[in-house]
């Protein structure tokens, strides 16, 4: 008796130390918290500073707002949701703004929002982001192109526009003066005009994305200036005439983008020369001229998009495939493409898409093609081609709808070695006589593929829940009180 009396003082102290222990915890780190903001209110902020930044704030969600009451310390006890600041010379001035719906309590525009001059105003502005603040053309038009860029020349780092519908009018030239400038996004706005030449004096510029306007005319040939530059994306845009040859000069450039114009003319062999690009999409724009010889020298290419465009010329010509090891998706599809399927396409190993449905492709399919460890998608519906795929069950049934071969009405498998549940959708069995085949477009099969792929996610989700478990809350108190109870009826029969 008296060994389980010291036993359950033993487990009680061992409680208690553990509660107070928790508190202790809790108590200095409320106190490092409010050690922390005292130390920074300390410093001040210039007045002139503090009443640019009200102003400029009030003047996006609406006079409501009273910026002095709700915030008077702005950078110390009293921070604004989205505004950040630095210190200058011992005090406190405005280097980040970010106006629009980002998180739940973020500085929401008002219906009748527009940009003050007083914004100008604000010393040492190094970021500027309005997200989704300008949203309507018809009730509430915001143009920028007569606002005081030039202001900024000396400090703004970062200057993005998203979502904003009802932002119009042209990208004034001014913008040319941000030379410190390393990141221009204009994304989704309604913005017009000709792209400025004067885009191409910011040196530093290292992303500039301009997607989701109606931008018309020719890139400029400045933008090849832009020897820092890692992302260039005017895709979704009315840009036509043809790509300038300066683009050869941005050997930085990891990702470009001009998908969904209207550009025109032949693919220049200077593109060639973007040995660092792992993405290129000129997708739905009006490319002739074959594809240049130069595209087997972009060693770097993860994605490569260009269909839907009139290219035209022989698949099999001139380009070195077996050059692209690091290619994942080739999308050549309704691009005009005519000639044989090259055997090279099975030496890019890590291939996960290849699309070559609807072109003129002739001759038989490369059995090769089945060899590629990492393909997941294959179509090569709406040609011309011929003959006997010499394609496994086991290919067919790893693909399902992934593989697209219908549309060649001279194309068929072998029935002998495939059960009819695998059988290539739209491809008849080689002994029988050839049929016309409904044209079955790839937004079908996509949607096929998507539904596949939903069911597949949810019973990985559902099987990864069961294997990670984790013990808190309730749970916790409740396996800890049963163990101490087994503990002490241990205890109490020993």
């Amino acid at each position: 008796m008296k060994k389980l009396l010291v036993t359950i003082q033993s487990v009680l102290l061992l409680l208690f130390l553990l509660y107070f222990s928790s508190s202790i915890v809790f108590v200095v780190c409320e106190d490092e918290i409010g050690k922390d903001s005292t130390s920074s209110s300390l410093a001040p902020m210039e007045k002139t500073e503090q009443e640019a930044l009200y102003s400029a704030i009030q003047s996006f969600v609406g006079k409501w707002w009273n910026g002095s009451d709700l915030y008077p310390d702005p950078c110390g006890w009293t921070p604004i949701q989205g505004v950040y600041c630095d210190l200058y010379d011992g005090l406190w001035y405005i280097s980040d703004l970010n106006i629009g719906p980002i998180y739940d309590n973020s500085l929401k525009c008002s219906v009748n929002a527009k940009i003050s001059n007083h914004l100008f105003n604000l010393k040492h502005l190094k970021a500027l982001s309005i997200f989704s603040c300008f949203v309507s053309q018809n009730l509430n038009p915001v143009t920028i192109s007569t606002l005081r860029w030039e202001k900024f020349t000396h400090s703004l780092e970062s200057l993005e526009f998203r979502l904003n519908p009802g932002l119009i009018g042209t990208v004034p030239t001014t913008i040319g003066k941000l030379t410190k400038l390393q990141s221009l996004v204009l994304l989704e706005n309604g913005l017009t005009g000709e792209l400025p030449m004067e885009i191409g004096n910011l040196a530093n510029l290292r992303k500039l994305v301009l997607s989701g306007n109606h931008f018309l005319g020719q890139i400029p040939s400045s933008f090849g200036q832009l020897s820092e530059l890692l992302i260039l994306d005017a895709s979704r845009n009315d840009l036509s005439g043809s790509l300038p040859l300066s683009l050869g000069f941005l050997r930085s450039l990891l990702k470009l983008d001009l998908s969904n114009n209207m550009l025109n003319g032949i693919l220049p062999r200077e593109i060639g020369k973007l040995k660092n690009l792992t993405l290129l999409d000129l997708g739905s724009n009006k490319f002739s001229g074959g594809l240049p010889e130069s595209l087997g020298e972009m060693v770097s290419l993860n994605e490569m998009v260009i269909s839907n465009n009139p290219v035209g010329g022989d698949l099999k010509r001139n380009i070195e495939w077996r050059k692209l090891l690091n290619l994942e998706i080739l999308d050549l599809s309704n691009t005009s493409l005519t000639g044989d399927i090259p055997e090279s396409l099975a030496k890019m190993k890590k291939l996960r898409f290849l699309g070559l449905n609807y072109n003129n492709l002739s001759g038989n399919v490369p059995p090769r093609l089945a060899s590629l460890p990492c393909i997941s998608t294959l179509y090569l519906g709406g040609n011309n081609l011929t003959g006997e795929l010499g394609f496994s069950e086991g290919f067919y049934r790893k693909m399902g709808r992934r593989f697209g071969a219908w549309n060649n009405p001279n194309l068929c498998y072998r029935l002998t070695s495939i059960t009819s549940s695998y059988a290539p959708y739209g491809v008849r069995p080689c002994n029988q006589e050839s049929n016309t085949y409904k044209r079955v477009s790839n937004e079908k099969v996509s949607r096929s593929v998507d539904r596949d792929r939903n069911t597949n996610d949810f019973f990985s989700v559902r099987s990864s829940g069961i294997l990670r478990c984790s013990v808190g809350g309730f749970w916790h108190l409740f396996c800890v009180q049963g163990m101490l109870v087994m503990f002490l009826w241990s205890a109490m029969v020993y």
